[in-house]
């Protein structure tokens, strides 16, 4: 019945360095276009602006800004496409730049790569000293302009490149409070949404979401919360796992005929980034650090990592491996290797829990040919069975996980039944259990003093949870616990009162914890169930 759950640690974030060059899909396009870098450029993705240079600013040119408006702010702006294999084929010369001085270079993405501090500060004699050298070794090997930023987490130090800080250890809190909170909506992390309802709640700065209770945050704004709480608090938001992924996770394919061109190799990396990801989600797992390395026809070595703060999805790592054979095939004369690829191998360097990232039962969602294929799998099956052989779930209202699945034939309209704008009083927030028991488990929970808590009438709980006994077994740990939760009616029915708790327990030996869902009844002699396990 128990499904760990994701690691979490109080731990400082790794003191990192990230070298940041402003406007990159800007200053790619213009070496492109030939266009000087004093006059105005704008980058455009489905008649938008999503990257401009700092001449296109002072026009008045804005990033979502549509091209019309932009046009007329700025009759003069240089338009171009965005071009993702374009910017990471023109930031490569600056990811070796950086490699020539340290190692465990990361690319964040096209014009952002981060480093560990520690080790190439040490050797360098200094972190102030370890900057100069790179922002010397970049302006002289790739001719561009950058800023750089240290501070503990990858997330504070690309804001502290940002406006070029260095961040003193202990003080990354300090650091983040007074930043507006739409810096959490960075690029790829897609929290717009959450930072705009954030925002219009009134919590304008890091340092006001911050100081909220994390049990409040995860009660509101569920997961997705909990890991923009931990950044704004200066912590990991995914602390990776401690144990290293399995030898037979890291994918190698051999390449005959060798591969010579970009539009081949992002053919083949469709493939193998669906094969890299299968593999990872049947353990359980999803990469945040991939490795990428190559074996060339005359025995060259080519490496990079990439490092992302989503877990990877196979788009996700398919668009990694063509950005870095356009780095790698399309590089200057003198740069590129001097024949094709022959091997390609992805490392999976760095891990986090992934249950909630399974694949689908076919691909795409439902569309193509694997969805056509199931549906006809699914017509036969109901022709021996009959209409009942084959049930769909529909997520409908209600108020608890069970109530809320309705099974639905295969072929019959997939509709919810409930209004859409119904409110369900005393519904379970998110996340819901990925397991509902079909026959819940009785079970006691305990405070601090072995005494059993209880829902009083004020549909609050009698003490602080502390120890949980599932059918009679060993006693567990509770870290920490979200609720209660009244069912809706109470007051109006004779009986004890009830609600629900979600509770964090400690894991059994080198296990990570594990959170459960349970029910309680009453104050006096109070009845305990388990009726989930969350992933």
């Amino acid at each position: 019945m128990t499904v760990p759950a994701q690691r979490t640690t109080s731990g400082t974030p790794t003191r990192m360095l990230v070298l940041w060059c402003p406007d990159w899909p800007a200053v790619a396009a213009a070496a492109v276009g030939g266009v000087g870098s004093a006059e105005p450029v704008g980058v455009f993705s489905a008649n938008r602006v999503v990257a401009c240079n700092a001449v296109a600013r002072r026009s008045g040119v804005r990033r979502g800004m549509r091209r019309r408006e932009a046009q007329s702010n700025c009759p003069e702006l240089a338009v171009f496409g965005a071009d993702d294999g374009r910017d990471a084929r023109l930031f490569e010369p600056v990811a070796r730049a950086v490699e020539g001085l340290v190692v465990g270079v990361e690319v964040v993405r096209p014009g952002l790569v981060a480093v560990p501090v520690a080790g190439a500060a040490g050797y360098f004699g200094g972190e102030h000293v370890l900057v100069e050298r790179l922002v010397d070794e970049v302006a002289a090997a790739a001719g561009v302009e950058c800023q750089v930023g240290v501070a503990e987490g990858l997330f504070a130090a690309m804001l502290a490149a940002r406006c070029g800080e260095f961040v003193e250890p202990g003080r990354v809190a300090e650091f983040l409070a007074p930043l507006p909170i739409t810096e959490l909506d960075q690029p790829g992390a897609d929290r717009a949404e959450l930072a705009d309802l954030l925002r219009r709640l009134g919590l304008k700065t890091l340092g006001a979401f911050a100081a909220l209770p994390e049990r409040d945050v995860a009660t509101r704004f569920g997961v997705a919360g909990v890991l923009a709480h931990r950044l704004a608090r200066g912590r990991s938001e995914r602390p990776p796992l401690r144990r290293r992924p399995p030898p037979e996770l890291t994918l190698t394919e051999e390449f005959d005929p060798v591969v010579e061109r970009v539009d081949v190799a992002a053919f083949l990396a469709k493939g193998l980034a669906a094969r890299f990801c299968a593999g990872l989600a049947g353990h359980g797992l999803a990469c945040t650090r991939l490795g990428i390395y190559a074996v060339t026809e005359e025995g060259e070595h080519l490496g990079r990592a990439w490092r992302c703060a989503e877990p990877l999805t196979p788009t996700g790592v398919a668009d990694r491996v063509r950005w870095q054979f356009e780095g790698w095939l399309r590089a200057a004369p003198g740069q590129r290797p001097t024949s094709g690829v022959v091997r390609l191998r992805l490392e999976p360097e760095e891990v986090v829990e992934g249950r909630s990232l399974q694949l689908d039962l076919w691909r795409n969602g439902g569309s193509g040919e694997d969805d056509e294929r199931a549906a006809r799998a699914f017509v036969r099956v109901q022709g021996l069975l009959g209409p009942e052989g084959v049930l769909t779930p529909v997520l409908d209202g209600g108020r608890d996980p069970a109530g809320r699945v309705r099974l639905v034939p295969w072929g019959d309209p997939r509709e919810r039944t409930t209004p859409p704008d119904a409110t369900w009083p005393g519904r379970l927030p998110s996340p819901s259990p990925a397991t509902v028991l079909d026959r819940p488990v009785p079970a006691q929970v305990f405070d601090d003093g072995g005494r059993a808590v209880g829902i009083t009438a004020r549909d609050q709980v009698t003490a602080p949870p502390r120890r949980l006994t599932i059918a009679g077994g060993a006693g567990r740990e509770v870290v920490g616990w979200a609720g209660p939760w009244p069912l809706a009616g109470d007051r109006r029915r004779p009986g004890p009162r009830r609600a629900r708790l979600q509770l964090v327990l400690t894991g059994e030996g080198d296990e990570p914890p594990e959170a459960v869902l349970v029910h309680c009844a009453g104050t006096e002699n109070p009845l305990w169930t388990v009726e989930g396990v969350y992933d």
